[in-house]
């Protein structure tokens, strides 16, 4: 076999491995270099392609499909610089635990260190945010026998005890087009490994330290199923404080929505002192809640199945590592609840803030930042999935939108940039079938316009609500909004843009209008995407009304 064909074979044989193993998506920045291997993902029948002209948006396009499949997506580039446009969306991937397998063409050893184009040090490029670099060096046919086993060490690696991205790095000589031979025999499967239930010692400490007590479960991103979550809830009478990422934001009375606001006040947080956190998955946004868990003396259990814990206060006490759902049906065996009258009291003080809060925003005759978040959350079908940008969408649709259990809500929470956006919904939109949302800022919006290319080509019903302030929002409710001048704030941190949106989509062929008020936003959500809803609002309106809000909720606990 000619070189050629070696690496066509080579590149077949890592697909074909990986296919076996249950990847089903990959996505292809085009490039030359990389050609024997994009050749070998477009030859794949059970692979699904897509192609994205900026590498940027294939990577965060491929990290929207693994989040929602929480399998590995193959991601492929070309040479130089291309590998660095993926590394915002690896940095995510690392901090979100999600699962890519990042593949880099590469120039053969005799052209590194000579000036070659399109030539770097692709070595070890995303450092620490890779779980694993592997160097798979120029196709060798003697070497045939590893090639699987390459293959199934970058998976195992990917989806392990903490997924990840890792980076294979593919060296390829030319020519670059060749003949693919006979693969080598396809490895034994191997059988998944079951959760580990807790041990009797473990089981008995946490029984002691949550029977009878007063507390609450934080249910976050990652964490246990909500029927899981609902059963220990009951079980020890304890509310659940539910991130929309997690899953567990119903309509049960509870299931705590607005905790932010009345926790703002010193007074009644005073009343609200648990005695046990339980903490399943990651933080929720909200400042005030993490405020008040940070400074309340209760003891903080953290469950995961990762063995990174998220505790930037350090006040987690006990880490278990295993499997969550696991964990809630053993500690339900053997736990007894609290006094009703602690899940009584939040279960007014909710029913209070949900009241009021549906009396303030819904039915607006003029949209704000909080009602476009609530009556996004509320137009979407059962099974939809709504993507939210970090900065102010996220946080609006914790403190202000109804049960959210109805969909599949997603948001780049690790690294909480805002990068990318745009095509981490269209990544989830092409994975899952399904009609999905984007609620996102201008700001941005404007980061990420490329994961619009083509758009209207791809089989993604994507609804894209624009939250338009002209300029960066959640700046204004930072002490540099009072502490800096108008001048200064403005042209630092508000930032304020002239950029026609609509135009913007426009100029992508994508369908686009204007709404203002929550009849006119819930009927253009019934509206098949693509599309995008531009929803204009001002800064500092926005500011009084977070106050406004805010203030009614303690209000009416407080009676």
């Amino acid at each position: 076999m000619h070189s050629a064909d070696v690496t066509a074979t080579f590149c077949s044989t890592l697909v074909d491995e990986w296919v076996q193993l249950g990847v089903r998506h990959a996505v292809v920045a085009p490039g030359s270099r990389s050609t024997p291997m994009a050749l070998a993902l477009l030859a794949a029948d059970d692979l699904s392609l897509e192609v994205f002209h900026d590498e940027r948006s294939a990577a965060f396009a491929a990290l929207g499909i693994a989040t929602n499949t929480r399998l590995p997506t193959l991601l492929l580039c070309t040479s130089g610089t291309a590998a660095a446009n993926f590394y915002p969306a690896v940095i995510e991937a690392s901090h979100s635990e999600v699962p890519l397998l990042v593949l880099t063409a590469d120039r053969p050893p005799e052209l590194q260190g000579l000036g070659a184009p399109q030539t770097i040090d692709q070595k070890q490029l995303y450092g620490s945010a890779a779980r694993s670099f592997i160097d798979a060096g120029v196709p060798d046919d003697e070497r045939r026998d590893d090639w699987r086993r390459l293959a199934r060490r970058a998976f195992a690696t990917s989806v392990g005890e903490r997924p990840g991205p890792v980076h294979v790095n593919l060296a390829f000589r030319e020519p670059l087009i060749g003949g693919v031979g006979e693969l080598p025999v396809r490895s034994a499967a191997t059988a998944p490994r079951a959760p580990k239930p807790l041990g009797t010692e473990l089981l008995s400490r946490l029984s002691m330290r949550c029977s009878g007590k007063r507390g609450v479960i934080i249910a976050g991103a990652r964490g246990a199923d909500p029927a899981s979550i609902a059963a220990l809830a009951v079980q020890l009478g304890w509310p659940v404080l539910a991130d929309p990422l997690g899953g567990s934001r119903s309509n049960d009375p509870m299931a705590i929505r607005h905790a932010d606001a009345w926790l703002r006040d010193a007074e009644i947080a005073r009343t609200f002192t648990p005695e046990v956190v339980l903490r399943f998955g990651t933080l929720p946004a909200s400042k005030v809640v993490n405020g008040w868990l940070r400074d309340c003396t209760a003891e903080i259990i953290a469950v995961s199945t990762s063995p990174f814990l998220i505790d930037p206060d350090r006040r987690v006490s006990l880490h278990v590592v295993g499997d969550p759902n696991s964990f809630c049906t053993d500690l339900v065996s053997v736990s007894a609840a609290c006094d009703v009258v602690w899940g009584g009291q939040w279960q007014r003080s909710e029913l209070q803030a949900r009241a009021t809060i549906a009396r303030l925003l819904d039915d607006e005759t003029q949209l704000t930042e909080p009602g476009t978040a609530r009556t996004t959350v509320a137009a979407l079908r059962s099974g939809a999935r709504l993507v939210v940008s970090s900065s102010m969408p996220i946080r609006d649709v914790e403190w202000y939108a109804g049960a959210t259990d109805h969909l599949g809500v997603q948001s780049n929470r690790g690294a909480n940039g805002i990068d990318g956006v745009v095509s981490t919904a269209v990544g989830v939109a092409v994975a899952s079938g399904v009609p999905t949302a984007l609620l996102i800022g201008d700001i941005a919006f404007m980061h990420d316009t490329n994961g619009l290319l083509e758009l209207r080509t791809r089989r993604a019903d994507l609804r894209i609500v624009v939250v338009d302030n002209r300029g960066g929002g959640i700046f204004s409710f930072l002490p540099q909004r009072t502490t800096l001048g108008g001048t200064r704030f403005e042209r630092l941190f508000g930032t304020p843009h002239s950029a026609d949106l609509g135009a913007l989509a426009g100029a992508h062929g994508i369908a686009h209008e204007v709404v203002t008020s929550t009849g006119q936003l819930h009927a253009a959500l019934q509206q098949v995407g693509p599309r995008v809803i531009i929803a204009r609002t001002e800064r500092d309106d926005n500011v009084r009304l977070h106050d406004a809000i805010n203030q009614a909720v303690i209000e009416a606990v407080r009676s």
